[in-house]
């Protein structure tokens, strides 16, 4: 079985970002990169990097999301650990073999064009984990 190659972002559930910008650029110091929205997800995001590692703030963009749902019933804060890998295609399978429940049973598109999945939290002790697959030369 193929190993995780880095963390790739923290995923942080608010209910604004630009309520939220002042404080992750300003006050905590970190580079602000990007925002964009992710139609089939419902989710715009915004970006910041520290070292080799983002930090990746989520808005819902319609009341009946997924992530409209975390909001209400957890509030604002951690939302998953993102994880980045090679061949997310195929460690999707080998985890399948493994008997970890998978939210996505195949890759499909993410923010900042790379191919993503999540398991299950059923399967992964609590926490919301996605895999990665960066495009090209990004990490």
């Amino acid at each position: 079985m193929k190993s995780v190659q880095a963390l790739n972002h923290i995923g942080i559930a608010v209910r604004s970002i630009s309520e939220q910008i002042p404080f992750y650029r300003d006050v905590l110091g970190l580079e602000y990169e990007a925002e964009e929205t992710i139609a089939l997800q419902n989710v715009r995001v915004a970006f910041f990097r520290i070292g080799s590692v983002r930090v990746e703030l989520l808005e819902p963009t319609d009341p009946e999301s997924a992530l409209a749902r975390f909001l209400e019933k957890r509030g604002e804060g951690l939302h998953h650990i993102a994880y980045t890998v090679e061949d997310l295609a195929s460690r999707i399978e080998e985890l399948k073999r493994e008997g970890i429940r998978m939210i996505d049973a195949e890759p499909r598109p993410g923010a900042q064009q790379m191919k993503i999945a999540f398991l299950h939290p059923g399967s992964t002790h609590g926490v919301l984990t996605e895999l990665c697959e960066p495009a090209g030369d990004q990490g």
